[in-house]
């Protein structure tokens, strides 16, 4: 601290600090913080300068803190790098163009209990904004204290659709497309195929249960015959029974809504006669993000072989058109599941913030979707951050694609791979559905 500050002078600018700084973290040395708000108090008359129209005006980072609640541990955490990762690229992107981002991590442990005492170690470090959960039940266990606190929440991969009208103050946001578009493009695969009678089984939670609605609900407008819905415990060791039911009902198809557990239903699918040697079989992106061959069958590679599905598209065309290139060597051989959604996340929050002038969760909040509609188009955030210091409303069409946060805070248009397994069990992209708008 200057020598020279007096007393007076210093209790303004630690009441504007207390007032303005909800995002600092609770470890911050007061007199750094001070310090850091020093140089925007003193260079505030400056303000009101001419502008040389010729030289790109400049705007003062703000300090953003975000937290991320993601499967470090549980049955998801085999994808956390394709969701960690893309997030500390945007930082680090991010404060190599002069932000100033800082990441606290947490574990959602892909289980309520866990994710409920990460987000209550995030909150108590006064983060305004995280990003997670990876699985929609997890979302929605902590949803209420996340957004009742008014922190905003952003997942990038929650596709349920009871998301879509989930009373959370307006503070939920997803750069995944909701299962609401997602169900109805698998139906169309499916009635594409030449499919007539189809089976569902699922897994008895929010993800399954809703995915469940609307396939069954796109199956029928598509004038094909569901002939069961069989639901499952997904904690649940054995999976004989529900498996039974789908094979007495003699589908020509079976739809199976999963995570990890889908290899053990699928094992017992095949020692029933349903398995994909025997019926088509359709997955969706719970699935694939979770289960591989060698899960299913060790000793079998091409067990999947045929199996097709869809998801949230990974490098979708309407994306902006460097990111799979970039994360490809920020991240070497990591899988790209939801990681455009998870980077976006990260971005609209950092622009929401700018945008509004400030870093706390309400100022964030209230901008998530002006920053992704109606603006100046612009795809990353040197772009973007450019922009606003010029004062223009911005519209950041990112990696995953336009965004246009809808009222509910969610993609208005969602872009699906449609994908099959090959041989070797790796899931091959065969084309991109757009659907919404």
């Amino acid at each position: 601290m200057k020598n020279l500050m007096k007393f007076g002078v210093l209790f303004v600018v630690l009441a504007l600090v207390t007032a303005a700084c909800a995002a600092e973290t609770a470890d911050t040395e007061p007199a750094e913080t001070v310090a850091q708000t020093e140089a925007p108090a003193t260079e505030a008359p400056t303000t009101e300068a001419p502008v040389d129209t010729e030289a790109p005006m400049e705007m003062a980072p703000l300090d953003i803190v975000v937290g991320y609640l993601l499967p470090q541990t549980g049955g998801l955490a085999v994808i956390i790098d394709a969701l960690v990762k893309p997030i500390e690229m945007a930082v680090a992107e991010i404060n190599a163009a002069g932000g100033s981002v800082t990441l606290i991590p947490g574990d959602s442990g892909t289980d309520p209990a866990v994710a409920s005492a990460t987000v209550d170690q995030l909150l108590n470090d006064g983060v305004p904004a995280i990003i997670g959960a990876a699985a929609s039940g997890v979302s929605l266990s902590v949803i209420d204290k996340i957004t009742g606190s008014q922190v905003v929440q952003c997942s990038p991969s929650n596709t349920a659709a009871s998301l879509t009208t989930y009373a959370d103050g307006g503070y939920y946001f997803r750069t995944a497309p909701s299962d609401v578009l997602q169900g109805p493009a698998l139906a169309d695969v499916i009635a594409d195929d030449g499919m007539t009678s189809v089976a569902v089984i699922y897994r008895n939670d929010e993800y399954g249960s809703g995915f469940n609605d609307v396939v069954v609900a796109g199956l029928e407008d598509s004038g094909l015959t569901v002939v069961a819905t069989v639901a499952y415990d997904p904690a649940a060791t054995t999976f004989d029974a529900e498996v039974a039911q789908v094979a007495e009902a003699g589908p020509d198809a079976v739809v199976v809504v999963s995570f990890s557990e889908g290899a053990a239903v699928l094992q017992a699918m095949i020692e029933a006669g349903v398995g994909p040697s025997d019926v088509a079989i359709y997955v969706t992106d719970g699935f694939k993000d979770s289960v591989s061959a060698a899960d299913v069958d060790p000793n079998n590679p091409g067990v999947l072989e045929g199996v097709k599905g869809t998801a949230p598209s990974a490098a979708p065309a309407s994306g902006e058109a460097t990111f799979p290139a970039r994360f490809a060597a920020f991240a070497p051989d990591v899988p790209t599941i939801f990681s455009s959604q998870a980077f976006d996340c990260l971005m609209v929050i950092v622009l929401a913030a700018e945008q509004g002038g400030a870093a706390d969760g309400p100022t964030i909040q209230a901008n998530m979707i002006s920053v992704t509609t109606g603006g100046e188009k612009c795809t990353s955030y040197e772009a973007c951050h450019a922009l606003i210091a010029e004062g223009k409303d911005i519209d950041y069409d990112g990696a995953s694609g336009p965004l246009e946060f809808n009222e509910t805070g969610e993609p208005s248009v969602g872009t699906y791979d449609v994908y099959v397994y090959d041989a070797e069990g790796s899931p091959q992209t065969i084309e991109q559905l757009v659907y919404g708008g």
